[in-house]
């Protein structure tokens, strides 16, 4: 049975039909495969690979082709996702910037959709930029991990009226300037619910409660991976980091032992010139 990609397209009829959207990252091959066959609807190669993954304080110093990089083994790894890539900080200086560099994504890694955070007028010239060019814009608000410095750290955002108000605001502007959903990340239940009400796009929540259309979780934490840092509002639905090291433990005990043996025979060396060989036994 052919399996169809999911599309902008599918994803907003999913808000029509208040059917939830689900979301996670993945950063490779093997784990795209298993999160694309899990059924998931939308994968993000997020920029968080930078702490995740390549061991970065933050997400700052990932780079473009990194980004590109992650990105092809994802999309060679997925049929029925849509496959998002994060551009990764100042990539998106400038429209034009954003414009060639989300190029690349679309057509080096071959992904569907490009992220970018903020809401500001430079962020809302490359939205515009791009999507007049056919690059659909998943957007970001709320807490934007590229902004940590200039928002002092990993703090809930929107929680004055006046802050909510903000994000509000700028969820309004970047849906008009063509994003097609919207990612909200550490705001308060109430806020990410007054806009998921406000927008026609669908929002994407991170640590933004129940009431938007979507959730998103970094495959990491979700599987019990990540074990330096557990966010308060990450899902834990496995304990994968201990499962492989008990695994590995057992292998080096093995070795050690002298006991290591693996699934099927050893090799064996092809019989020497004249030697008489058993259709049965293999070398007579």
């Amino acid at each position: 049975m052919l399996i169809r990609r999911h599309t902008i397209a599918s994803l907003r009829a999913k808000k029509d039909r208040h059917e939830p959207i689900v979301a996670l990252t993945a950063y490779d091959y093997a784990t795209a495969m298993a999160v694309d066959q899990s059924g998931v609807d939308l994968i993000l190669v997020g920029d968080s690979l930078g702490p995740v993954v390549l061991g970065y304080p933050n997400t700052l110093p990932v780079t473009l082709d990194e980004m590109l990089h992650h990105a092809k083994a994802v999309v060679r790894g997925t049929h029925r996702a849509l496959v998002v890539a994060d551009m990764p900080f100042m990539a998106d200086a400038t429209p034009e910037a954003a414009l060639v560099n989300a190029g690349r994504f679309m057509k080096e890694a071959l992904v569907q959709a490009i992220k970018l955070e903020g809401g500001d007028e430079p962020q809302l010239a490359a939205i515009r930029s791009l999507v007049s060019r056919g690059i659909p814009v998943l957007a970001h608000l709320g807490f934007t991990p590229q902004h940590v410095h200039q928002l002092g750290g990993f703090k809930i955002q929107g929680k004055t009226p006046e802050a909510a108000d903000e994000i509000l605001q700028k969820a309004i502007a970047v849906e008009a300037a063509g994003a097609f959903a919207l990612v909200l990340e550490l705001v308060p239940d109430d806020v990410a619910g007054r806009i998921t009400a406000e927008l026609a796009i669908p929002t994407i929540g991170i640590g933004a409660g129940p009431h938007c259309d979507g959730q998103i979780q970094v495959f990491h934490d979700l599987v019990g991976l990540h074990v330096d840092h557990r966010p308060k509002h990450a899902g834990r639905y496995a304990d994968v980091h201990q499962v492989l090291t008990q695994a590995i433990s057992r292998y080096s005990k093995d070795v050690r032992a002298g006991q290591f043996a693996p699934g099927e025979p050893s090799y064996v060396a092809d019989p020497a010139p004249g030697a008489a060989i058993d259709s049965q036994e293999g070398i007579a």
